[in-house]
């Protein structure tokens, strides 16, 4: 399934430039307590994810108003219907404030840039941002949201149907291909029953002799099922699903996420979904993920998080403890050090999530997203040893925002690859002996990139890690596995430097361990 995702991740990325139509970005203005939040959509399937309130559907409404939508009536997607405001002429206290709201839309059209606006002053308003004989693009667009479900009152309207003339339909076979690729079941026969507009899928399945209604299957085959019959077919089209993953399985989220982008690389189509699950926000490429965080007066967009803090914020590792940290080498440090204290404290390595990748500038607003979620218990921060100045910044962000006090942790050195390098001078004999080498061979590979770094323009931190990989490449080693192996050793040998380290976050540990007792 991952190396499928990559492939098709790789042929969008490749084809988005071709793209004749495309929705680049779009600007809010003082509407639903967003004061002012661009988004802009990198990837030809995006992913909007964030709380509750958080200002996901806004955007996705905002995006139903960017086009003229062929075959659409007159009000279908504009402000007016997807915003509007209640007005109760005898009861002025139960009328919707009215803002001086807008939507800015900057899109490829026709392989050229162009802009449109929609202003509310008494009334929504288009115009071209100066643009001569500007007019709105027009693009097919399919919108669906919660409110697309079927209610009791539109039950009883379909019971109807079947007293009265309706005509049958057979569904094309691209419908029942996208189907199929997604739920489990195979389908000799998918039929429409329609009166006016409105419609109902009756289905007859491989292994059943009996056929069936809508109404007497699963929501998520539904669910499936009115996707692929309303989207499959169309070309060039700008699709917006509001919580794509209700009433479906895991896999078949991931499978359902596969196939539209498999579908989007087909026919050129534009795909943005809102969603709470950590499932959808894995199946799409890291720029095609934007989450939306509230503030007091308006939305933000927080920058992809790391796996760790993304499955913290929908529970999946409410269980587990959460180590973050800054990079690939703090982490294999990481693990070197739990490959000892583990077995001391009857932890499984899967007891221990360990997230990376985020700048030391970073923690604070990693540390008020997550407090946010009251999931700060839960996780412990590991930094660089040159981030200490920020120790009481940090602290002071859990205990005024959220009464939570924290003790950041900062590995040996100003970064673990200048405490490794020291390790290796001090310990010549033993660490030859564990890489293959005679200790004159160490001691001369050392000294050769000391050498070769020692005029090098860069802040030391960034000369130190070159400086560590270029070592590494020399003796083509792994440099995660090899500050994994050095950690791993002082650990067990309970050098100084590691030690003050390994007490404290042992402490940590324990800590956790208690709270879930």
């Amino acid at each position: 399934m991952n190396k499928a995702f990559s492939q098709v991740w790789d042929q969008l990325r490749a084809k988005k430039a071709r793209f004749p139509e495309f929705l680049e970005e779009v600007v809010l203005q003082n509407l639903r307590g967003i004061s002012h939040l661009s988004v802009r959509f990198e990837s030809p399937v995006t992913v909007i994810a964030g709380p509750n309130g958080s200002g996901k559907s806004t955007v996705l409404f905002a995006c139903a108003c960017a086009y003229q939508v062929p075959g659409a009536g007159p009000r279908d997607f504009v402000p007016t219907t997807l915003f509007p405001n209640l007005k109760a002429s005898n009861h002025k206290e139960l009328c919707d404030e009215e803002n001086p709201s807008s939507f800015e839309y900057f899109y490829t059209h026709e392989n050229r840039r162009i802009g449109m606006k929609w202003s509310k002053g008494k009334s929504w308003n288009k115009s071209f941002m100066g643009q001569k004989g500007g007019k709105q693009p027009s693009r097919s667009l399919y919108l669906r949201t919660l409110a697309n479900l079927t209610s009791p009152n539109e039950i009883r309207s379909f019971l109807q149907i079947a007293s009265t003339q309706y005509e049958t339909n057979q569904i094309t076979s691209d419908l029942i291909a996208f189907a199929q690729r997604i739920v489990p079941n195979r389908y000799r026969e998918v039929r429409q029953i329609q009166k006016g507009e409105k419609n109902l899928l009756f289905v007859a399945r491989e292994d059943l002799e009996a056929q069936y209604s809508e109404f007497h299957m699963s929501a998520g085959e539904r669910a499936i099922l009115r996707i692929s019959k309303d989207i499959s077919s169309l070309k060039n089209a700008l699709i917006l699903i509001d919580e794509i993953e209700a009433g479906l399985h895991p896999y078949t989220q991931q499978q359902l996420m596969l196939e539209l982008q498999r579908l989007a690389l087909r026919n050129d189509l534009q795909i943005i979904v809102t969603s709470h699950s950590p499932v959808i926000l894995d199946s799409v490429p890291v720029e095609g993920r934007i989450f939306l965080e509230r503030t007091p007066d308006n939305v933000q967009i927080l920058p992809a998080f790391r796996d760790i803090i993304q499955k913290a914020f929908y529970g999946q590792s409410l269980e587990k403890a959460s180590v973050l940290c800054e990079d690939d080498v703090a982490e294999a440090f990481l693990y070197g050090v739990m490959d000892v204290l583990n077995p001391k404290l009857r932890l499984m390595h899967d007891d221990i999530i360990v997230g990376r990748d985020t700048g030391k500038d970073h923690f604070a607003q990693h540390i008020e997203a997550i407090g946010k979620f009251k999931l700060l218990d839960n996780f412990i921060f590991v930094l660089d040893g040159d981030a200490k100045n920020l120790e009481n910044n940090l602290k002071v962000v859990a205990s005024e925002k959220f009464g939570i006090s924290i003790q950041p942790l900062f590995l040996p050195g100003d970064v673990p690859e200048r405490w490794a390098w020291k390790i290796m001078n001090d310990n010549l004999n033993e660490y030859a002996e564990k890489l293959g080498l005679m200790p004159d061979d160490l001691q001369r590979q050392l000294r050769l990139n000391d050498q070769a770094f020692d005029n090098a323009a860069d802040r030391p931190t960034n000369i130190m890690k070159n400086k560590f990989h270029s070592f590494c490449e020399t003796l083509r080693r792994n440099e995660v596995e090899l500050m994994r192996l050095i950690a791993r050793e002082e650990a067990q040998k309970q050098s100084p430097e590691i030690k003050v380290f390994m007490d404290d976050f042992e402490i940590q540990l324990r800590n956790w361990q208690a709270r879930l007792t």
